[in-house]
């Protein structure tokens, strides 16, 4: 069974730069990655997701609709089970709270530091093993 990630962003041009910075590990199947452009097909992902391969939830804050502070808590409900990770252009103290008070594992501010996020899978992958 492999082990997924889902990112959340509604900019397209992110699934590039994920897929270009963990290109090793998906192509040798150390964990795949999914993609959704908005919350509500994030929350489909995560419903039709096998309770054991689902390990991360990397979710923009700022998107159109329903945003990733919304997004949490249903996340959250779907499956406690899943770490969810928040990231944004705008890490003020208020958006930190609202993320940390609703669950998430911890807030991520854009440009990512990729070095800091692999840590981060590393350990999922490394629990989920």
């Amino acid at each position: 069974m492999s082990l997924l990630i889902l990112v959340v962003d509604d900019e397209p041009d992110v699934e590039v730069l994920f897929r270009q910075q963990f290109r090793r590990d998906l192509r040798v199947g150390r964990f795949a990655m999914a993609f959704a452009l908005s919350a509500p097909q994030a929350l489909n992902v995560i419903e039709a997701a096998d309770s054991a391969s689902l390990i991360l939830i990397l979710s923009d804050i700022n998107m159109p609709g329903m945003s990733g502070l919304e997004l949490l808590p249903k996340a959250r409900a779907l499956r406690p089970d899943v770490p969810v990770i928040m990231i944004t252009a705008y890490g003020d103290a208020e958006t930190n709270r609202k993320a940390l008070e609703n669950g998430a594992e911890a807030l991520l501010t854009k440009p990512l530091d990729f070095v800091a996020l692999r840590g981060e899978i590393d350990v999922r992958v490394g629990l989920a093993a």
